[in-house]
């Protein structure tokens, strides 16, 4: 059996009742939901499975798909995966801090308070900032960098996430953005939609987030990944615990390099990915970067048979 890359993705990928599934059938992942309600001392689970709408809300989500990708991993290695033997591990924003657990630089407990605070913290900066993202449909970078450059005569408009050709994503300030919008079809994007998002996530509208979390994360223990793992802030392999722990504060603010770190796994002859946790946006975005590489999901029970199998 060849065991797979692992992506693990962020916020967007939450749904009402994601991993009740699995906590229902397996009680590796119940445990997990239990630990995370007592390490929290809020009712996660509840949040998640039963309040409807609240589990979007962004210090909810976050804290919610973290469990939910771990307890996912949980039952995975009940079934035979071996962390220590994965290839690479990458996640997408919020999904870098269950990578880093994947990969042993942080344990659950942290990761959990830390995403707990981070998604607390960004929706305060949300609330003080009125401001959301914007993805523009089929531009290149260069078209999207003149595009968020209108916006920027206007306000905080930067680019935010490079996920994949034709996939990217502005944020910033409301009246920025829409002059951003207004000029696009002049710098040849086709299309553009903004998102239904709390806020202008990684932008410098997020910098009093930062730093509240860069605060927090000086008092976490980060080691070493024991496995490859990629950046979203460089794009490329990170082994420093200290460059990690920067990386991480400063992620907040900066664009996701998503692309690049994918294209830096494949360079390494990777084809063979699994994505566990809510949703497969991670495998929609892979198939836009390699159409060859595979990405199966583990974000169902049923999806278990086929994770792990060559």
């Amino acid at each position: 059996m060849t065991t797979p890359a692992l992506l693990f993705p962020g916020q967007g990928s939450q749904s009402e009742g994601m991993g009740r599934d699995f906590a229902v059938a397996f009680p590796a992942a119940r445990a997990i939901f239990e630990r995370a309600d007592r390490v929290l001392g809020i009712p996660l689970t509840e949040m998640c499975w039963s309040r409807g709408d609240e589990v979007n809300r962004t210090d909810v989500a976050q804290p919610g798909i973290l469990t939910t990708s771990v307890a996912i991993v949980s039952v995975l290695q009940e079934r035979g995966l071996d962390l220590a033997r994965v290839p690479f591990v990458a996640g997408l924003s919020l999904g870098e801090y269950t990578a880093l657990w994947a990969a042993g630089s942080l344990e659950f407990d942290d990761a959990l308070r830390l995403v707990r605070l981070r998604g607390e913290a960004m929706q305060a900066a949300s609330e003080a900032i009125p401001s959301s993202m914007t993805s523009l449909m089929g531009a290149t970078e260069d078209q999207a960098r003149a595009v968020a450059a209108v916006g920027a005569r206007v306000g905080i408009c930067q680019l935010a996430n490079l996920n994949a050709p034709g996939q990217i994503i502005l944020s910033g300030e409301i009246a920025a953005l829409d002059a951003a919008e207004a000029a696009a079809k002049d710098h040849g994007v086709r299309r553009t939609r903004r998102l239904v998002v709390a806020g202008g996530f990684h932008s410098e509208c997020m910098r009093p987030a930062a730093e509240r979390l860069r605060a927090a994360l000086a008092k976490c223990t980060i080691r070493a990944p024991r496995v490859p793992f990629a950046s979203n802030v460089t794009g490329g392999p990170t082994t420093d615990p200290e460059r990690i722990r920067a990386q991480l504060a400063e992620q907040v603010c900066a664009p996701v390099l998503w692309e690049k770190s994918m294209r830096h796994a494949l360079a390494q002859g990777l084809r063979e990915f699994l994505e566990p946790g809510p949703g497969t946006v991670l495998a929609g975005i892979l198939g836009k970067i390699d159409a060859e590489a595979r990405v199966r999901s583990a974000a169902k029970p049923d999806d278990l048979a086929a994770a792990l199998t060559a």
